[in-house]
C-alpha cells in the first residue's frame, strides 16, 4: 500500500454496503476510487491513532486517504481514510441557526433510520424516543420535514422529524404532566442504584431515587415533573 496522501471528496455514498467513491487528481488527472469505510476499519483507524473517532461519510466530504492495490490485487482501493470538512454540511448548519426547516426522504440502514437531505444528499441518523411509533414501510422513500440537533458538535448531529407518532400512553403522560396529577406505578425492580416503576398500563418506565423499604409489585404515587420525548422524570409524592 502507497503511503502517499491523497485528497479528494466523497461523490458516492453505500451506507449499506459501507463503502464510499472519491474522485480525486494524481499527476494532474481525474481519478476515482473505492474505500471501505465500515465499522471495523474505522475502529482499526482509532487503535492507530490516525483518527480520533469515527465518521458517518456523506457525499461532497473532502478526504484524505492512501491508494494502493487491494488484498486480491485486482484494483486500486483507498485506506487510511480520514475525513476532513464538508462545506455542504457548513451551509445546512448555518441554514438551521436561522431557519431549521428541511425536506429529505427517510431511510433504513441497519436497522437503524436516517433522513437524505433533499439537495445536499446528506444522511442524518434520526434517533427514535422509546415512546415512539415507527414508520412503516410505505414511509420509508418517501419525503419528510426535519430539524437538525445537535448542531454544535458536527460528528453528532441528528434529525428530528416534525411528524412523530407516540403510543396513546405518551401522550396520557404529557397530559398527566400539564395537569400536575399524581400517577400510581408498580414497582418492578429494586437495585441499590434506584427503583424502576411501570406507570400507564404498563407501557412506560421511569426510575425514582432508591429507599429502604421498596419491593417488587409495590405501589408508589409519583408525578411527572419532566417530560420529553426521550426522557421522563418522576418524583414520589
Amino acid at each position: 500500500m502507497s503511503s502517499t496522501l491523497h485528497t479528494g471528496q466523497v461523490t458516492f455514498v453505500n451506507h449499506e454496503k459501507k463503502y464510499i467513491i472519491i474522485e480525486y487528481e494524481d499527476n494532474n488527472r481525474k481519478k476515482v476510487i473505492n474505500g471501505m469505510v465500515d465499522e471495523k476499519q474505522q475502529k482499526k483507524l482509532i487503535e492507530k491513532k490516525i483518527i480520533k473517532k469515527s465518521h458517518l461519510f456523506h457525499i461532497g466530504d473532502t478526504v484524505c486517504f492512501t491508494a494502493g492495490l487491494s488484498d486480491r490485487g485486482d484494483r486500486m482501493t483507498a485506506s487510511n481514510i480520514q475525513y476532513l470538512y464538508n462545506t455542504a454540511l457548513d451551509v445546512l448548519i448555518n441554514k438551521a441557526h436561522t431557519e431549521n426547516n428541511f425536506i429529505g426522504y427517510l431511510k433504513v440502514i441497519d436497522d437503524k433510520y436516517f433522513v437524505k437531505e433533499i439537495d445536499s444528499y446528506l444522511f442524518f441518523p434520526v434517533p427514535l424516543s422509546p415512546w415512539q411509533i415507527k414508520p412503516t414501510e410505505l414511509e420509508l422513500n418517501e419525503a419528510v420535514t426535519f430539524a437538525l440537533e445537535n448542531l454544535e458538535k458536527k460528528e453528532k448531529i441528528t434529525a428530528k422529524l416534525y411528524n412523530n407518532k407516540y403510543i396513546p400512553e405518551f401522550y396520557t403522560a404529557v397530559k398527566l404532566n400539564k395537569e400536575n396529577t399524581p400517577i400510581y406505578a408498580t414497582v418492578y425492580k429494586v437495585t441499590p442504584h434506584g427503583i424502576y416503576l411501570n406507570l400507564i398500563e404498563n407501557k412506560i418506565q421511569i426510575k425514582i431515587p432508591f429507599k429502604e423499604g421498596a419491593h417488587v409489585n409495590d405501589s408508589i404515587a409519583v408525578k411527572i415533573v419532566y417530560l420529553s420525548p426521550t426522557k421522563i422524570i418522576a418524583e414520589e409524592i
